[in-house]
């Protein structure tokens, strides 16, 4: 009598574990419409925040010569967190780079706030009260309240137009900042085909150990 043999299936075991190829990975197209677009972003948000900085350091009113010391006030004297706001921004633009996810979420809402600060220092910089304030402060009125002075526009509007821009900038961060990569971004790609050839690995002895062909190519 022969001895009997295990009955043994011709259909190939299918394991449930995922297998590497089967995970959907990120085409090179949309990659490359991340970066792009995160590129965008940089240079709007920077160029803001440099408008902003340009205006600050301009002359915002135009006075009539009157002998005073000091000249006309520039934005930063009306509105003393022009400056500060700009830098702050320039700040936000580098860790959003540094940051991800929820991190990069917190700095785009700081940045809108940014924006939104330095909106509101330049509108308050253009009330009369403001400058006839710092204009007698630098000596400039020598007590007469209806000398004549003018504001100039162009700085102003340049300012706003940065403030919009940054503001613009924090809120893409918010709704956007996930799909961008970061400086780590290059580092966590090395990483991820390592371990895809460890999974192809584990997934030949998994079939060795189901009696299969790794050779057979049906």
């Amino acid at each position: 009598m022969e001895p009997e043999h295990p009955m043994r299936s011709d259909r190939p075991m299918r394991s449930d574990r995922p297998m590497p190829s089967d995970r959907p990975a990120e085409g090179p197209g949309k990659a490359k419409a991340g970066r792009g677009e995160l590129l965008g972003w940089v240079a709007m948000t920077a160029l803001g925040c440099a408008l902003v900085l340009l205006a600050a350091g301009r002359a915002w009113v135009s006075i009539p010569q009157t002998g005073a010391d000091a000249g006309p006030p520039t934005g930063g004297d009306l509105s003393p967190v022009l400056t500060p706001l700009a830098l702050a921004g320039l700040a936000g633009v580098v860790a959003v780079l540094a940051t991800k996810g929820a991190g990069r979420r917190i700095v785009g809402g700081l940045l809108a706030l940014c924006g939104a600060g330095a909106a509101a220092g330049t509108w308050t910089a253009l009330g009369g009260a403001t400058v006839t304030d710092v204009l007698r402060d630098r000596n400039v009125l020598h007590g007469a309240a209806d000398l004549p002075w003018e504001i100039i526009p162009v700085w102003p509007a340049v300012a706003a137009a940065g403030a919009l821009l940054v503001f613009a900038g924090g809120v893409l961060a918010i709704l956007r900042g996930g799909r961008w990569a970061g400086m780590s971004g290059r580092y966590e790609r090395e990483a991820v085909k390592p371990r895809a050839e460890a999974g192809d690995d584990k997934a030949l002895w998994d079939a060795l150990d189901r009696g299969d062909d790794p050779t057979d190519s049906r």
